[in-house]
């Protein structure tokens, strides 16, 4: 059984340093599927084959608040999706919200709070109705009237269903999504099975939580 997860690359460096930036490209996978037995949500793992970003939402599918953690359960991005129709562009799963860390500690829910905290980020659909492509961009610091990009989501063909790239505003690639191959012969894995390479001196933290959002909008994560 092929292995799920990349093959050491000695150039890479450790998983220690996944929520920052560091100075070469980093190979990871993709499993969307969540650890927790009959959950929902995916696993990363990185090129040494360890656990380095999990979502879990346990029993619920298509969850409007998700939870990017670390191996240990911390929370690095809460992500939830938008109702206000201010800020809708576009159709389908519109647009989402991504907040730094997790709620209070008196377990307020972001929904209920999210007037009194500003977003991180905010990735929304093209309003577009030419393109049949999924594509979206993201708005750092949540300028909602701002119609330049922090990032664009574009996605890509010939690269099995679930085929993206990342780019700054300047156009140069920050991360790339395909579908997994396996190791010898170039053989798709399942559809579930997907490889995430993030360019260097990108907050890796930061290119997962843009990833999982996208996934959520796109059905490609559950």
């Amino acid at each position: 059984m092929a292995k799920v997860y990349p093959q050491h690359l000695p150039t890479t460096s450790s998983s220690s340093n996944n929520s920052n930036s560091i100075n070469s490209k980093e190979t990871y996978t993709i499993w969307t599927k969540s650890l927790i037995c009959h959950g929902n949500g995916c696993t990363v793992f990185d090129s040494r084959g360890q656990v380095v970003y999990r979502v879990d939402n346990y029993g619920i599918k298509k969850s409007r608040q998700v939870y990017l953690m670390d191996l240990h359960g911390n929370v690095l991005f809460s992500l939830l999706k938008s109702c206000t129709k201010k800020l809708y562009i576009g159709n389908g799963n519109g647009c989402w919200n991504g907040y730094k860390g997790s709620p209070n500690d008196d377990q307020d829910t972001l929904r209920t709070r999210k007037k009194e905290i500003i977003p991180w980020f905010q990735t929304r659909k093209n309003s577009s109705k030419k393109s049949s492509l999924r594509n979206c961009h993201v708005i750092m610091g949540c300028d909602y009237e701002s119609k330049e990009s922090s990032y664009r989501i574009e996605e890509t063909s010939g690269a099995g269903k679930a085929a993206f790239v990342i780019r700054d505003s300047h156009g140069d690639l920050v991360a790339q999504v395909k579908q997994k191959e396996s190791s010898c012969g170039g053989v798709l894995l399942g559809e579930d099975v997907l490889s995430l390479v993030v360019e260097p001196h990108e907050d890796h933290s930061l290119v997962m939580a843009i990833v999982i959002v996208y996934g959520l909008m796109t059905n490609i994560i559950m």
